[in-house]
């Protein structure tokens, strides 16, 4: 195997100055970097990573965690990260949790991911949290104790506000996007709706509940839990099972808003099965406003979430934290810093038959 050694010597130079050119950490002549250069081509040396990782302060690399890497929404929040973080050279490390999918399960692979990036020494990482509410100081607790606090590592949260822990946060409020969009389906005249939960140990989920128990609430409708209420996994088989299950339970159901677009396909299927007409029979409305949701038939209504700006600005939280010492900056604070993200109400044709087509192919 050939080693630093091997390359210095065939280039007649010290060890130091062969680390220096190939980790760039110092000036060194246009004539030694050349020869440098030379034995490290003749020689095919490969420089180890980690032992390289291990002798400079910065990897030059950013961890970035997700709860489902196989849904139709953080593609767009990966990309946003890319743009900012790839203009300054930085390297993207993904892993996923999968956390939508079990709570326990879900923190363990977690925590093992937060200590994976952290012992590659990447510089920061950005993570979705779905921790549940009542483990989330304790868990927090712990990653603000990490020793990568002390080595300058940055963390930003995404989708969840945790800047209450001193954790720099980039969210849109779920609960009142979850009443605007049944507030939508109220206007429009639906008086029997169900609600198509995402996993309930998610905070984010909870909060669409909530959000859709206070818009039935204030317009005088009640809300039967056991009824109307039926639990996915925002995958669009939960959204098919949930939508089969409320259609048992109400046979009269008229509205219903699922907790994203992916369970809103899975709910469309099962009504078509059963013979009911959208927007005619049941008017539906999703949540993310990702990309299959305008060419779907009928094209969905839903809450655009603004999925690559969210990317876009946890970069840019992060990348100032990096350039302030981020661990000890992080330590001294009470409160992150925290961008709230406005969400939109848009209206398609599953719950306006008239609502005009908008085609949204740029993303494909």
């Amino acid at each position: 195997m050939i080693t630093i050694h091997d390359v210095a010597k065939r280039a007649g130079v010290s060890i130091s100055t062969v680390s220096n050119v190939i980790n760039k950490n110092k000036f060194v002549s246009d004539n030694l970097t050349r020869r440098v250069n030379a034995a490290v081509e003749e020689l095919k040396y490969s420089a180890n990573p980690i032992a390289q990782k291990m002798k400079i302060k910065y990897t030059k690399t950013i961890g970035i965690i997700t709860a489902d890497l196989c849904g139709l929404f953080y593609p767009y929040v990966l990309k946003g990260l890319y743009d900012v973080l790839n203009t300054k050279g930085y390297r993207l490390s993904i892993l996923d949790s999968e956390g939508s999918h079990d709570d326990l399960g879900g923190i363990k692979k977690f925590q093992e991911s937060i200590t994976a990036l952290v012992r590659d020494r990447v510089d920061g990482i950005v993570f979705a949290s779905t921790i549940p509410e009542e483990t989330e100081a304790g868990i927090i607790r712990d990653l603000m104790n990490l020793p990568s606090f002390r080595k300058n590592t940055g963390f930003v949260c995404i989708e969840k506000n945790l800047s209450k822990y001193g954790l720099d946060s980039v969210y849109a409020d779920s609960e009142a996007g979850a009443e605007t969009a049944t507030g939508h389906l109220i206007e429009t005249g639906c008086r029997k709706i169900g609600h198509i939960t995402g996993p309930f140990f998610v905070t984010i989920a909870q909060d669409r509940v909530r959000g859709y128990k206070k818009a039935m609430l204030r317009r005088g409708f009640e809300v039967d839990d056991t009824r109307m209420i039926a639990r996915g996994d925002y995958t669009h088989k939960s959204g098919y099972m949930a939508m089969k299950e409320l259609l048992h339970n109400m046979p009269d159901i008229d509205g219903v808003f699922a907790a994203n677009d992916q369970m809103s396909v899975g709910a469309l299927k099962a009504l078509f099965e059963a013979g009911r007409r959208v927007p005619e029979d049941v008017k539906i409305i999703g949540y993310d406003d990702v990309f299959i949701s305008s060419v779907l038939d009928p094209p969905l209504s839903t809450i655009h979430v603004q999925k690559y700006r969210m990317g876009r600005n946890a970069a840019e939280l992060l990348l100032t934290q990096l350039e302030q010492e981020a661990g000890s900056f992080l330590q001294d604070k009470a409160q992150g810093r925290v961008i709230e993200l406005q969400s939109k109400l848009v209206i398609r044709k599953s719950t306006v038959k008239t609502a005009p087509d908008d085609w949204i192919l740029v993303d494909w």
